[in-house]
């Protein structure tokens, strides 16, 4: 089992930053790609970033390039999602996920999830 635990949302202004964390624990958590996703009201969850836990490669969507990026720290287990130039279209909860497997965009790839986050972007 792998529990995941998210933080760091709020309100912010367009143009503002914020950091979401994610603290990982359970067995083997270090072998699982691991990304965010984020839902607004009404809409699908959708892939925001991932990366695999070991290892350098990262993965964004088209949306959030440039302007999201996504971290870990193995000392303290936990991710990372660090937001700047954020637009009142990135309100939405934000969800920590893990797999087994393989890198996937699709949420229902993913098999552990924490609670979320809710991040609202003032206009």
């Amino acid at each position: 089992q792998v529990q995941l635990v998210e933080s760091g949302g709020g309100l912010v202004q367009a143009g503002g930053s914020l950091r979401l964390s994610c603290a990982a624990s359970g067995r083997t958590f270090s072998l699982y790609p691991m990304g965010w996703f984020r839902q607004a009201p009404g809409k699908e969850r959708e892939f925001v970033a991932a990366r695999q836990w070991i290892g350098a490669s990262t993965y964004y969507a088209d949306s959030v390039k440039g302007r999201f990026t996504i971290s870990r720290d193995i000392t303290k287990n936990t991710l990372y999602l660090q937001m700047n130039s954020l637009k009142a279209e990135d309100t939405a909860v934000y969800y920590c996920a893990a797999k087994v497997g393989s890198y996937s965009e699709i949420p229902n790839e993913y098999d552990y999830w924490g609670q979320g986050t809710q991040v609202t972007v003032s206009s």
